[in-house]
């Protein structure tokens, strides 16, 4: 199958579900650093990196042990109310460093991922705070209606409000009620989240585990899938289902790690063969078939057919150095899912 037939075969159908951890974020700023040179906060270093040492200097040995593990730091002075103040300023602290970062105006993997996926049946899941997938979002907003986008965790980018339920973008008002989008809880306790008791938080894993039931591609980046993170694995697992239940499905797994150990991450989730493994975002199925993944998958799957039936690709291109440009590539893409979609109306 040559690149121009890669980009006629669309269908409507078939959802890819993409899941973000840490590792995605960094991986992109690695590739185009935050727009004005800040580093992306990572659990190992986020204490040196937003500022927050003099804060935790102060606090019981038994918490500034884990200088170095924030979610255990976190969780541990949640056990302390003598010092309140100090959680509050560590979550103000937080909350100040990460609303600052912003994407460079140069195409990063943010904007490849947001354009590698269709609206209407993708989806992109990410546990990440930081801004970046939102920006991605907005701006190429301005070509192409993006894939959903769901925040697990919360993140600095948007607000909710609970009057009527809608999200936006933090401390701005809602034109419907009125009412300001209060920015989103960031912090939990790493051995008790309750997603439930959030009713933001909760919605976003609803209409993530809607996702995961229907996918039929999978594509987890830069989530290393720890086992202290005990109740959103169990969240995950309960919408995936068992290995034997997902045999036609394919799963994905972009790491750095070695692949026998990302592999053991997730082998309660994988179906014997029906996986992949790369170390670079450029390698995996989104970017190798981008805006045709699920089609390429159903061909390779389909009975008779050989794993060779799509030695060409249609590989993004990676030496892009404006938006306009990555978008006027994708064009001949988006031109034939709007012909399939006037076809079927």
């Amino acid at each position: 199958m040559t690149r121009e037939e890669e980009i006629n075969m669309v269908h409507g159908a078939g959802t890819h579900v993409v899941l973000l951890g840490a590792g995605a974020s960094y991986a992109s700023t690695l590739r185009n650093p935050e727009k004005y040179g800040k580093a992306l906060p990572l659990m190992r270093n986020i204490v040196e990196i937003v500022g927050l040492e003099e804060i935790v200097a102060e606090l019981p040995n038994e918490v500034k042990q884990y200088k170095h593990d924030f979610e255990k730091l976190f969780t541990t002075l949640c056990n302390y109310r003598e010092f309140s103040e100090e959680k509050s300023q560590i979550e103000l602290g937080v909350y100040n460093y990460f609303k600052e970062l912003e994407l460079p105006d140069e195409p990063t993997i943010y904007d490849y991922l947001i354009l590698s996926l269709r609206s209407g049946k993708d989806v992109i899941a990410t546990f990440n705070w930081d801004p970046f997938l939102y920006q991605a979002y907005v701006r190429n907003g301005q070509f192409t209606e993006s894939p959903g986008i769901l925040f697990l965790h919360g993140t600095v980018a948007l607000g909710y409000n609970e009057i009527d339920g809608t999200s936006g973008p933090a401390g701005y008002f809602s034109k419907k009620s009125f009412q300001e989008w209060v920015p989103t809880k960031l912090l939990y306790p790493v051995d008790k989240k309750d997603y439930n008791s959030d009713p933001y938080i909760k919605g976003q894993w609803s209409g993530l585990s809607t996702r995961l039931e229907d996918a039929q591609r999978v594509t987890i980046f830069g989530y290393s899938a720890p086992v202290s993170d005990v109740e959103a694995i169990e969240l995950l697992q309960n919408a995936w289902g068992t290995p034997d239940q997902r045999s036609m499905e394919q799963f994905e797994m972009i790491d750095i790690r070695p692949e026998k150990d990302v592999r053991q991450s997730w082998n309660s989730f994988i179906h014997s063969h029906h996986y992949n493994y790369s170390s670079d975002f450029f390698d995996c199925s989104l970017t190798n078939h981008p805006r045709r993944s699920v089609e390429v998958y159903r061909g390779w799957a389909m009975p008779m057919t050989s794993n060779d039936m799509f030695p060409e690709g249609n590989p993004v291109p990676q030496k892009v150095r404006h938006l306009e440009e990555l978008w006027k590539w994708f064009e001949p893409l988006i031109k034939v899912e709007q012909e399939l979609s006037t076809t079927s109306a």
